[in-house]
C-alpha cells in the first residue's frame, strides 16, 4: 500500500464516520425511513465521494441488506432497533462502518456489539488470527447475555471489492486467516436476542453485477448501462430511476449478470444490534479509519 492509496482509505473513513454520526441523529420516532436513507446517500455524493453500497438501514430482527424502496412508507416507531450501515468509496477505496440506534430500552444489547467491536480491534496485529478476533467478539456478546450471529462475518476490502479475505468471524474458531501488515478489513459484530442465525427474507432491494453477458431485452441492456460505473459494487434498484426496469431484474439474475442480496433476518420478534469499523493492519496493531 503506497501513501496515495493509504490516504484515500483514510479520507473515505473520516468522511464515512462523520456522515454516519450526523445521519444517525435523524433516526427519531415518526421520521421517514425513505427520507433518511436518501438524505444520507445524498450527503456522500455532495461531499464528492461515492457510495460503496446502498445505505443499509435494517430494523429490529432484520440484521442486514435492507434499504429503502422507491415508495417506502415506513416510519421509525417507538422500540425500534435500527442498524445504519454506510459504505463510502473514493476512487474505489472503501470505508465500511455501522452503528445502531435504539428507540426503546435496549442499551445493553447495543453495548454488546459495540464492546465486541472494540475487543476485536484490540486483537488486531500482524500474526493474529481471524479466529482470535471472533473469540473476542463472542466473549463480549455472550458475557452480556446475548448471542453473536454466527453466519454473519466481517470481511476484507480492496479496490472496488467489498468482500474478500480475510473473513472475520463473530464466533471463536480455530485458526482462520492470519493477519498481515497492510490488510484492510471491516469488523462487524452482530448481537441478537434471537437464535444467532440469520435467514433470507423475500424482500430484495440490493443487487450487484457479476458479469456483462449480452442480453436481448432492451430493459436489461439499460440496467447494465446504468450500473457500469459501479465497477461491480452493489446498487439499489431505487437508483435505477425507472420502476419499469424492475421487471428485467429477475432475468438478469437468471442469466448470471446480477447477484441479489435478500434481507437477512433473525427470528421474528428478536432484536439485533450491529457496530462496525474498517481497519488497516500496521506493523504493531492497526489504524481504525472510521473512528
Amino acid at each position: 500500500m503506497n501513501d496515495e492509496v493509504f490516504e484515500k482509505y483514510r479520507t473515505a473513513g473520516a468522511l464515512a464516520s462523520r456522515i454516519l454520526r450526523e445521519g444517525a441523529q435523524g433516526i427519531r420516532v415518526g421520521e421517514s425511513y425513505l427520507g433518511l436513507v436518501e438524505s444520507i446517500e445524498a450527503r456522500v455524493r455532495d461531499e464528492g465521494a461515492a457510495l460503496a453500497f446502498p445505505l443499509n438501514l435494517s430494523l429490529n430482527e432484520d440484521a442486514a441488506h435492507d434499504t429503502a424502496s422507491y415508495d417506502d412508507e415506513r416510519v421509525f416507531s417507538n422500540g425500534d432497533v435500527a442498524k445504519l450501515d454506510l459504505g463510502v468509496q473514493i476512487d474505489g477505496y472503501i470505508a465500511d462502518t455501522a452503528t445502531t440506534i435504539d428507540l426503546g430500552n435496549n442499551s445493553l444489547l447495543l453495548d454488546a456489539s459495540s464492546g465486541a467491536l472494540e475487543a476485536a480491534i484490540r486483537e488486531v496485529k500482524p500474526g493474529a488470527t481471524a479466529g482470535a478476533l471472533g473469540a473476542a467478539v463472542q466473549k463480549e456478546i455472550e458475557g452480556r447475555g446475548y448471542r453473536p450471529i454466527a453466519n454473519l462475518t466481517g470481511h476484507g476490502l480492496d479496490r472496488y471489492v467489498l468482500h474478500r479475505s480475510p473473513t472475520i468471524p463473530n464466533i471463536g474458531i480455530k485458526g482462520g486467516g492470519v493477519l498481515e501488515e497492510g490488510m484492510v478489513f471491516a469488523i462487524e459484530p452482530f448481537a441478537t436476542t434471537g437464535c444467532g442465525h440469520v435467514k433470507e427474507k423475500t424482500r430484495m432491494e440490493i443487487y450487484s453485477q457479476l458479469s456483462a453477458r449480452p442480453v436481448r431485452a432492451p430493459a436489461g441492456r439499460i440496467i447494465l448501462d446504468k450500473i457500469r460505473d459501479r465497477n461491480g459494487l452493489p446498487f439499489s434498484h431505487r437508483w435505477l430511476g425507472d420502476r419499469k426496469l424492475d421487471l428485467a431484474l429477475p432475468a438478469l439474475i437468471r442469466s448470471g449478470n446480477l447477484h441479489v442480496y435478500p434481507v437477512l433476518s433473525d427470528v421474528a420478534g428478536s432484536l439485533v444490534s450491529q457496530h462496525e469499523h474498517t481497519v488497516i493492519v500496521t506493523s504493531d496493531g492497526c489504524i481504525v479509519t472510521t473512528r
